[in-house]
């Protein structure tokens, strides 16, 4: 399948006026589209062969004529089953144009002719391969026994071709060659094609109208590919930016610890605050069995005291009842009474000062439990930032024997032995400030390994502006290849135009000359057969001078082509390039 021959202009040079035209005494060339075979060509590779489908069949008839109502009413035609049962040669006629417009809608059709002289080249000049088996003496009456099976089998064959022609153009296939279809960046040979054939079709319109130059062909064929040379350096710039981010990357990957040695790191964290953890668990259920065991011994003592209370209770109420059985004085009891509210101030005194004792040990006790908390929460800290900083044991040399750790044991009876670990002034201090030194070291070492890596990527983009240079300079080329062709095509034109001219002016003394033959009688033959021979060396001249013309156009556009090629070839090469960088 190939575009209609509607917009082609190509093929439209019949109806154009006569500037371009050939002489008449040249035979015109066929078509070489496939919808308008010559009647010479092979109508398919089974044009001898015989159809092999059931057509006389009353089942595949009627599955032929389902298929053909259902897709003409899909089109808009209106049709009965009553219709094609009983046909006639006018909607025969009808049905078939119909088809064969929708195939081909510049298909040549006679209102004039008769279907006989129309029906079996048509059918020729749609490759339809049982066109020898048709017979002209069936369309007088082609509802007839014999005659209606193959031309229904025609229909139904015009009908499948109609279904594949509309879901060929709609499948938007890159060998449909419709430039609407082909996007701003492309790389199908179809779509250059598709591209190629545009120009030439509209270039040749415009020459055969007249025309010597092409600019809007060739302004929208430059302005195709200048937006593909667009759409590609947007891509490399976006390339060059994505690689600009991957080697931040690279260099943030490279400046940072491997994953493998900062989850080992935070293990050992982990596993130390583990440890930790253990040693407050433990602290806490010792400090929970010394409650206990002291809430243990407050309870005794107070059962104790109850005891002793009641027991007290006792023996006051014995030595009262002494006291009322015994004769005492007034001044005795006076000094007896005098003596128990002694004994009972005293123990009032002795109950305080033990509340005052009770409560400053706990507040003690809260005290020291916050200043233990905020030890430890400090030494956590600490251990945080020696694990950011990578100086858990082992420590590079010479450290290697130094442990800079540090842990809180609250329960030392000495503050010299509250922390656990290395002496902080003799070993701790002095340690991390020589590790601090060398530090800053690498760190000095690492911005002028920077600098030397920025200096690379500045080489690496002067290499990059290079290549566009040499970009330029092959554009520049092509331009001048352009040029050349321009000026090949323009001479090539212009002696065209002085052979055209020389060729009518030779057929004007070849009409005088056969004018004065018929009045001079054959006096004159010898200047006649002269004449003709100078006009046929014009005419091969003329034709040598088309090709030279058409080789000209084709040259160029392979430089042309070449040259693209090549431009995409040194884009792939920076991109590579950008890449493996």
């Amino acid at each position: 399948m190939m575009r209609s021959q509607a917009g082609n202009p190509l093929l439209m040079s019949a109806s154009k006026p006569n500037v371009g035209r050939t002489p008449l005494n040249n035979v015109r060339r066929g078509s070489m589209w496939p919808g308008q075979a010559g009647p010479s060509q092979a109508t398919g590779p089974q044009a001898s062969g015989k159809d092999p489908r059931p057509l006389r069949e009353k089942s595949y008839q009627a599955l032929m004529r389902r298929d053909i109502i259902e897709y003409l009413r899909s089109c808009g035609m209106e049709i009965t089953n009553a219709t094609l049962a009983n046909i006639t040669a006018k909607d025969f006629r009808s049905i078939f144009n119909y088809l064969i417009q929708i195939l081909d809608p510049a298909y040549p059709f006679n209102p004039g002719a008769r279907l006989e002289e129309e029906f079996v080249p048509a059918l020729k000049a749609q490759r339809y391969p049982y066109a020898h088996t048709i017979s002209n003496n069936w369309l007088a009456a082609p509802a007839s026994m014999h005659s209606w099976p193959s031309l229904l089998g025609v229909l139904h064959w015009l009908v499948e071709l109609c279904k594949l022609k509309e879901h060929y153009v709609k499948s938007s296939h890159p060998t449909l060659q419709l430039t609407a279809n082909i996007p701003d960046e492309f790389d199908s040979v179809y779509e250059h094609r598709a591209l190629a054939f545009e120009y030439y079709a509209n270039s040749y319109a415009m020459w055969l109208e007249g025309a010597d130059d092409f600019p809007e062909p060739t302004q929208e064929l430059e302005e195709r590919y200048a937006r593909k040379v667009e759409k590609v350096q947007q891509e490399l710039d976006e390339i060059n930016k994505q690689t600009v981010a991957a080697r931040e990357q690279l260099k943030e990957l490279r400046a940072s610890a491997d994953p493998i040695t900062k989850l080992l790191e935070q293990n050992k964290l982990l596993k130390s605050d583990s440890v930790k953890m253990r040693g407050i668990l433990d602290v806490k259920a010792k400090k929970k069995g010394k409650l206990q065991n002291e809430i243990l011994d407050l309870k005794a003592t107070l059962l104790k005291n109850e005891s002793d209370l009641e027991q007290l209770h006792a023996e006051h109420e014995k030595y009262m009842g002494i006291v009322r059985t015994q004769n005492l004085s007034l001044e005795e009891v006076q000094q007896m009474n005098t003596s128990y509210e002694t004994l009972t101030r005293t123990t009032e005194e002795l109950k305080t000062k033990l509340l005052e004792a009770q409560r400053a040990v706990h507040s003690t006790e809260i005290a020291v439990t916050h200043r233990s908390t905020a030890a430890e929460e400090a030494l956590d800290a600490y251990e945080n930032l020696l694990a950011t900083l990578g100086l858990f044991p082992p420590l590079q040399p010479p450290w290697e024997d130094i442990d800079l750790s540090l842990q809180l044991n609250t329960a030392a009876g000495d503050t010299r032995d509250l922390l656990v670990g290395a002496d902080v002034n003799k070993v701790v201090l002095p340690t991390l400030e020589e590790i601090a030194a060398r530090k800053r070291a690498e760190r000095a070492a690492l911005e002028n390994e920077k600098m030397q890596l920025d200096d690379a990527l500045e080489r690496v983009t002067l290499a990059c502006e290079n290549l566009e240079d040499e970009n330029g300079q092959l554009q520049n080329k092509a331009d001048a290849i352009n040029e050349q062709a321009d000026n090949l095509r323009d001479a090539a034109q212009q002696e065209a135009y002085v052979a055209s001219q020389e060729a009518s002016r030779l057929e004007r003394e070849l009409a005088h000359a056969r004018t004065v033959a018929l009045a001079n009688g054959m006096g004159v033959k010898s200047k006649l057969s002269a004449l003709q021979i100078s006009y046929k060396e014009q005419i091969e001249k003329v034709d040598r001078l088309k090709e030279q013309t058409i080789h000209a156009i084709v040259k160029s556009s392979e430089d042309i082509a070449e040259m693209k090629k090549e431009v995409a070839q040194h884009l792939n090469e920076m991109r590579e390039f950008a890449e493996a960088d």
